[in-house]
């Protein structure tokens, strides 16, 4: 094509074309962007070769359409003017008006690469093309049609009415314009949109897939059940759904797809895909479409999860355990002040003991304070913040623990010093008084062993702040006895928290997939894939993360993420799990985060 006949695509960039756009496959994505485009007053024609499928997408639009109406967010004439905008055909002939074509047909690039050829000769020159894959090549779709520079990637996500986050993604051969034209249709659209470069999984799901790979994997192993690896994501990093339940949505085989471009590009083995992928996918158990993948459902299509034989037993069949009055926390810091608060506010009477009587003294003004923002806060009464603190004794030695019928501690993340500090509690506490720590990455059979009393020794990682945060790990050691176990979990329920059961191993559950996932997010800054704010932005938007990667690493501390990466990659030795260098430079360089002022970002020096 000569320089006088190439389409000049900037005025597509500043007028209001792109006003008519078809999409071509009406399955839940198809229909969710028709029904974003049509409400924005956009012209859609919908293509699909299955008459019903085109039947249930204008069914779909009618139906939530309708509720727009009830919830006062559309009159009815704006209703009524949006469904008269959605036309649908079984024929690709039908999109030779269209200023943009959307495919959303399955990921197979065979087939994707049949519509582009198909559209080649049925669309007009100046005409953008689009696919929606999220894990084939843009690159290679491009290179295959007769129009590369006006081929781009537009990654919604599902569902893409209230998905903010538009992903848009161009190859070497896309003209700057094309995307540019887009990307200002998205804004219009009221999405926020990043621009990416073409490799598997773009941002967004090449930071989530290989998360949800190895949960899939954890499950797989019997680490855990998979209740309890979403429960612990969930409540421990306040995810909108746990990886398992996400996988299902999502699709088993949609997952495997994914991960299997982005292991054949990255030949990292956190991407290849587990096998559990492929053998629920294989069996034609896909999630929650076929009604059943990680879970079962009560019928295909559902989100209602129904009981299987994996299912957790209504009744707790375990033994009671031991009983439980007293409780010692050892330490005098912000973990140690907020596990003691929880104790005290569920009627235990607690031994706060530091290393001096001052140290815990401060700690409990800590806690009363604490308690006091409750009341402020309505949250409880001021008797009841009165009875808490009566609650708490503070002591300068772990002698005060002779008594309590429970021993957490709570102090430096240093392996030597939980060890004498387990010594002690051999010598001081009862028999029978169990013994927990609440390490979020050490060994809790070297605290054991440290002990004539292993089988009462168990892990309780609870998370920070510890009063607001529901989850505890609760981690048996291959020593510990039934009824510790029992007992511990009895204790959480107690003091209102989820237990979830793991074994211990490096990073249990929350730790051993929340910090892969961060590590990859550095290195997608390290290859210059993308910047700090778009992976943010991307995590955030098409994630529903509470937070994005780089702000977490910032909040945790870029000294403390560092040491759990080396953790897990001394105990797994998956050359993935390596520290990412720019983490490590960071640390050297003393940029540890939010509480030196400078980590990933810079922050405000505190007054």
């Amino acid at each position: 094509m000569g320089p006088q006949s190439t389409p000049d695509l900037s005025t597509q960039a500043s007028s209001p074309s792109l006003s008519t756009v078809a999409i071509v496959g009406l399955g839940t994505m198809g229909t969710g962007i028709a029904e974003v485009l049509t409400r924005a007053g956009r012209e859609v024609i919908g293509i699909d070769t299955d008459e019903a499928a085109a039947r249930r997408a204008v069914s779909a639009l009618e139906s939530a359409t309708a509720r727009a109406v009830q919830r006062e967010r559309l009159t009815e004439r704006e209703r009524q003017d949006a469904l008269a905008r959605f036309r649908t055909f079984t024929d690709l002939q039908a999109a030779a008006d269209a200023d943009l074509v959307i495919e959303v047909v399955p990921e197979d690039y065979e087939l994707k690469r049949q519509v582009f050829a198909a559209l080649d000769a049925v669309v007009r020159p100046d005409t953008i093309l689009a696919t929606g894959t999220n894990a084939l090549s843009v690159t290679r779709l491009a290179a295959d049609s007769q129009r590369p520079e006006r081929v781009l990637g537009v990654h919604f996500f599902n569902p893409a009415p209230a998905m903010k986050l538009v992903e848009v993604v161009s190859s070497v051969l896309t003209a700057p314009t094309a995307v540019t034209a887009v990307t200002e249709l998205a804004r219009d659209l009221g999405k926020d949109p990043i621009a990416v470069g073409d490799r598997p999984g773009f941002v967004a799901d090449g930071l989530l897939f290989g998360y949800l790979n190895q949960a899939a994997a954890m499950y797989e192993s019997k680490y855990a059940t998979r209740e309890d690896i979403d429960a612990a994501m969930r409540l421990g990093c306040g995810l909108p759904m746990g990886p398992l339940a996400l996988l299902d949505l999502i699709g088993v085989d949609t997952a495997r797809t994914v991960l299997e471009a982005m292991y054949a590009e990255s030949q990292d083995r956190l991407h290849a895909p587990a096998p559990i992928l492929g053998q629920l996918a294989e069996a034609g158990l896909t999630g929650r479409k076929a009604g059943r993948g990680f879970y079962t459902y009560d019928a295909p299509g559902s989100g209602t999860v129904a009981p299987d034989a994996e299912s957790p037993a209504a009744a707790d069949e375990r033994s009671a355990g031991r009983p439980v009055s007293g409780v010692g926390v050892a330490g005098s810091g912000t973990m140690a002040s907020g596990i003691a608060e929880v104790f005290a506010k569920a009627g235990y009477k607690v031994v706060l003991a530091a290393r001096s009587l001052e140290k815990a003294e401060k700690a409990k003004a800590r806690i009363a304070k604490s308690l006091g923002r409750s009341v402020d806060k309505g949250r409880m009464t001021a008797e009841a913040r009165d009875a808490a603190l009566a609650a708490i004794t503070p002591a300068g030695s772990l002698d005060a623990f002779a008594d309590v019928d429970l021993a957490v501690e709570a102090v430096a993340e240093d392996l030597a010093v939980k060890q004498e500090l387990f010594k002690t509690l051999d010598k001081v506490c009862k028999p029978g008084a169990v013994l927990a720590t609440t390490t979020s990455s050490l060994p809790v059979v070297a605290c054991a062993r440290a002990t004539s009393r292993p089988q009462d020794v168990i892990g309780m990682h609870f998370f920070n702040p510890a009063p607001a945060m529901k989850l505890v790990e609760v981690v048996r050691t291959v020593l510990t006895a039934d009824e510790v176990h029992a007992t511990v979990r009895a204790v959480c329920a107690k003091v209102r928290k989820h237990p979830v059961d793991c074994g211990d191993r490096a990073g249990f559950i929350v730790n051993a997939l929340l910090f892969p996932y961060l590590n990859n997010a550095i290195k997608m800054v390290e290859e210059h894939y993308a910047t700090l704010d778009e992976i943010d932005a991307a995590m955030k938007l098409g994630g529903g993360y509470p937070m994005g990667p780089f702000e977490l690493l910032d909040v945790v501390g870029l000294d403390v993420s560092l040491a759990i990466e080396k953790v897990l990659h001394a105990e797994f030795r998956d050359p993935g799990l390596a520290p990412a260098p720019l983490l490590e430079h960071l640390v050297a360089a003393g940029c540890l985060g939010r509480k030196t002022g400078r980590g990933f970002r810079e922050y405000a020096a505190r007054r």
